[in-house]
């Protein structure tokens, strides 16, 4: 018998004092029998980052052809496709060919240290990337917050994110390795 995805429920008070957006979202996210609480919570991270109106998760582990996250113009064009985690230089190069804007947000510790190092100068011509590195601590952090149901708010101001969840705090500065934080 194959096993489900698992449902999280998730609600997001995004205050983002860069791009002037503020909303409350419930997010409900499906989590693949494969998937890791650190890549959940990744998502749920890169949709705070970029939330908008025409945010939606894609179909993740279970169709490689969809990233993470994407936005789509109502032309059916992607604006932004987000991945998370090491994705392969191919992957990222369709993503760049398809997409307007293409942003990695990477976790993994030293293996996210690995990958760029491996990955950086092929990549480097592609002028509408994006990649973003979440510390390991801090992800460990996050982590630590991962529940069926959750309710967060996130302030977003000069890059950086504060979460609160209940009387917790966390304080998450993505280290921008290529590209611009900001999304057009």
């Amino acid at each position: 018998m194959a096993l489900s995805a698992t449902i999280y429920k998730a609600e997001l008070s995004i205050s983002d004092m860069d791009r002037h957006y503020y909303a409350t979202h419930a997010l409900t996210l499906a989590r693949h029998p494969s998937e890791t609480e650190e890549r959940l919570m990744t998502r749920l991270l890169a949709f705070a980052l970029y939330a908008d109106e025409r945010l939606e998760f894609g179909k993740g582990l279970s169709d490689t052809d969809e990233p993470a996250l994407w936005r789509k113009a109502y032309t059916d064009e992607i604006e932004l496709w987000i991945d998370v985690g090491l994705p392969d230089e191919t992957r990222l190069r369709k993503a760049c060919n398809q997409s307007r804007q293409v942003v990695v947000l990477a976790y993994g510790g030293h293996a996210t240290d690995v990958w760029w190092s491996k990955i950086a100068n092929t990549l480097a011509r592609h002028d509408n990337l994006s990649v973003l590195a979440i510390d390991d601590a801090d992800m460990q952090k996050l982590v630590a917050w991962c529940a069926r149901t959750m309710r967060l708010q996130c302030l977003i101001q000069d890059g950086e994110l504060q979460l609160i969840a209940g009387d917790a705090t966390l304080a998450i500065r993505p280290d921008i390795r290529m590209g611009d934080y900001a999304v057009a």
